[in-house]
């Protein structure tokens, strides 16, 4: 047997350190060739790395969360053959051999173990271990504990009377078994004549007998203990230095206007319902994507990216708009390039085709990068107002809030209307409230006049 040791690969593009995000392995792990043994992550992407020979984890090069460069020493495993590390006892830790180890011996140990209990001459009581003794043959599995009171293990209810015969109890352990959900029928009498008393009704309680409605009670009001530390790895760290420097730098400032909804909203079922079925179903977001490309032809410094460092501000052409995406992982902005040149039904289409990307962890680092300008919703979650935080470096956002029906004065009349809230954030070094304002202002107006989106 030999020793093969993975050294981190050259993902390419001038990356030179990466961050260890998920172990796929462990040590003691039989892995396959091409099995999955570790997600990285760089500034681009997450990546798989696979083994490229089978063999059995003999250590890790680091935790989780860790960040390391291309070259150093990903993994170690014990492989058929030489290997490729020479003096290999030498290089691997005692405790990675005796991690690697585990699963073997403890079937040997319980093997032994058995074979000494038989062995062990009957006037020989078996030895009971100590609380630092009892622990699994596995480094990693906790020591052995006493059992706890405090949630007592469920079981079903066994009858204690024969059928018709009636539990005997006085009035005040009646209403005690009352309030606290307990069949009689099913607790053990100590007293006199099997008489039931408080301290049985306490038995009862503590095996668990009770029906499941009293426990749940019970353990609503139970107090808790205990703390859980989450360190912020992969693409949680990457959410939070790019929220941490985003606040940093910028210097916010919020505008947020009520848009009347309701004639877009009838816009958007007859389309719903004339092309549907040919071109997909439209939501508000690609009509609104729609009003805010019109109203940056009039507004261009909202379609920008300020270098705080070189202390320009670059104005953008094509409308490249980021849209905030929840996955599992965290939040993604996945980029429609050129917005502008696209009509509602093809933005729809490249939306669900980035959502989907994002959400599968496909996307690529062209289509996370490169926003001009960025739409934040959460839908129907979306809330009466928000603070959007700006995708640095661009200059603003432009946040969704939920659709709600509210009576409404047109005139002498009072109407049920549509309405819904756009809670944007701007760059107030670059972009001066008035500004802000009378850019809402324009997608307001396209949107409560929804015809003018297909007006050239």
């Amino acid at each position: 047997m030999g020793q093969y040791a993975i050294k981190m690969p050259d993902i390419g593009e001038g990356i030179a350190e990466v961050e260890l995000v998920l172990w796929r392995v462990k040590p003691g792990d039989t892995v396959t060739e091409d099995q999955a043994l570790i997600d990285v992550m760089t500034d681009k992407a997450t990546v798989e790395i696979p083994s490229p020979v089978s063999g059995t984890v003999l250590s890790l090069g680091a935790e989780a969360g860790a960040v390391m460069a291309v070259g150093a020493e990903l993994i170690r495993l014990e492989v058929a053959g030489e290997g490729n590390v020479r003096e290999a006892a030498a290089g691997v830790p005692a405790a990675a051999r005796a991690s690697a180890g585990a699963a073997a011996s403890s079937t040997s140990a319980a093997s032994s173990a058995s074979a000494a209990s038989t062995a062990r001459p009957k006037s020989a009581p078996p030895a009971v271990p100590t609380p630092q003794a009892a622990t699994s043959a596995f480094d990693d599995a906790p020591p052995a504990q006493a059992p706890r009171h405090d949630r007592p293990p469920v079981t079903a209810p066994v009858a204690m009377r024969a059928p018709g015969e009636k539990p005997f109890a006085s009035p005040a352990v009646r209403q005690r078994a009352w309030d606290l959900g307990i069949d009689l029928q099913f607790v053990h009498g100590s007293g006199p004549a099997g008489r039931i008393t408080q301290q049985d009704l306490d038995v009862y309680l503590v095996s668990a007998r009770q029906p499941r409605e009293a426990q749940a009670r019970q353990a609503g009001y139970a107090q808790r203990h205990g703390e859980e530390a989450i360190p912020l790895i992969g693409l949680r760290r990457k959410i939070a230095q790019k929220m941490q420097e985003a606040k940093r730098r910028i210097p916010h400032f919020s505008y947020v206007e009520e848009i009347d909804v309701t004639e877009i909203e009838a816009l958007r079922a007859k389309l719903n319902e004339g092309y549907g079925a040919q071109r997909g179903k439209l939501t508000l977001l690609p009509l609104l994507a729609r009003a805010v490309v019109i109203a940056v032809r009039d507004f261009p410094q909202m379609n920008a990216r300020f270098d705080d460092d070189a202390g320009v501000v670059v104005r953008h052409q094509p409308v490249h708009l980021g849209i905030a995406t929840q996955t599992d992982a965290g939040l993604l902005v996945p980029v429609v390039r050129h917005a502008e040149a696209l009509d509602p039904w093809s933005f729809a289409k490249e939306i669900a085709r980035l959502a989907e990307a994002c959400r599968g962890g496909k996307a690529t680092r062209d289509e996370l990068s490169g926003s001009t300008l960025t739409i934040s919703s959460l839908g129907p979650l979306g809330g009466i107002a928000t603070t959007p935080v700006i995708n640095h470096p661009e200059v603003a956002i432009i946040g969704v809030n939920r659709i709600v029906e509210r009576p409404v004065f047109r005139g002498a009349n009072v109407e049920a209307r549509k309405l819904m809230n756009l809670s944007s954030s701007f760059d107030h070094r670059v972009i001066d409230g008035m500004d802000a304002a009378r850019f809402i202002q324009a997608i307001r107006a396209l949107l409560e006049t929804p015809a003018l989106l297909f007006v050239e």
